[in-house]
């Protein structure tokens, strides 16, 4: 066990590396929205990784948690939820979403968050961390592609990963007059691009909003197959 003055030192260290990530990788790539700042500089995002892990917890990267799935970049992160224009008491679901920390961010911004995840290790980890650094966020596990239809229409669903499409049940979850969706779109030979989707008269309303880097979520990655 560490010694009380390595655990302070160790504290300390997370501390200024959660200020240096927010000074240098989110407020420069215009991230302006006071929430998210406050929230970033705030959570320990080193307690959301297994611990060997914890020394990448504020790099400008990907993180890889096993089984092909990733802690997204902060920047990715702090610039789709940004997109969102966050309100207070929105209704979220937040699908792959890992070991919690995307629902905790969004938990810090006011929002009532539904977490949904299907991996048991990461699972492990959300259980653990998010009752002390976010307990209003609600964890719940099934099929990342059948959403949680349990708690819809979500105001806002968040897609931690990249994805070919957005699953069509995630569509038909989404409220009809505030529902968005935060998604990166993937597809072969094509750059990943960060959009949003926002409901219309006439379903979803996909905007690109910028270019990203963000590893696909394995069971997303090809649409379901029916057998009659």
């Amino acid at each position: 066990m560490a010694a009380p003055a390595d655990r302070l030192a160790s504290s300390e260290h997370f501390a200024d590396a959660r200020k240096h990530m927010v000074d240098s990788q989110i407020r420069p790539n215009r991230v302006t929205d006071p929430r998210l700042l406050a929230a970033m500089r705030h959570l320990p995002r080193e307690r959301f990784l297994p611990a060997e892990l914890g020394s990448l917890a504020y790099a400008d990267e990907d993180i890889p948690l096993g089984n092909g799935r990733f802690m997204l970049e902060p920047m990715v992160l702090a610039k789709l939820l940004q997109a969102a224009a966050l309100r207070d008491n929105e209704r979220v679901l937040v699908v792959g979403a890992g070991t919690g920390y995307g629902a905790a961010v969004l938990a810090a911004c006011g929002c009532r968050v539904t977490a949904l995840e299907e991996d048991a290790g990461l699972l492990a980890i959300a259980r653990d961390v998010l009752p002390v650094e976010a307990p209003g966020v609600t964890l719940v596990t099934g099929p990342l592609a059948a959403g949680w239809p349990a708690q819809a229409p979500y105001d806002l669903i968040l897609i931690e990963g990249a994805v070919p499409h957005i699953p069509a049940a995630l569509a038909t979850q989404t409220h009809r007059e505030t529902g968005r969706i935060l998604a990166a779109i993937h597809s072969d030979g094509r750059i990943t691009q960060a959009v949003i989707a926002e409901a219309t008269a006439f379903g979803l309303g996909i905007s690109p909003l910028f270019d990203c880097a963000t590893p696909p979520i394995p069971s997303l990655r090809q649409p379901p197959v029916f057998a009659f």
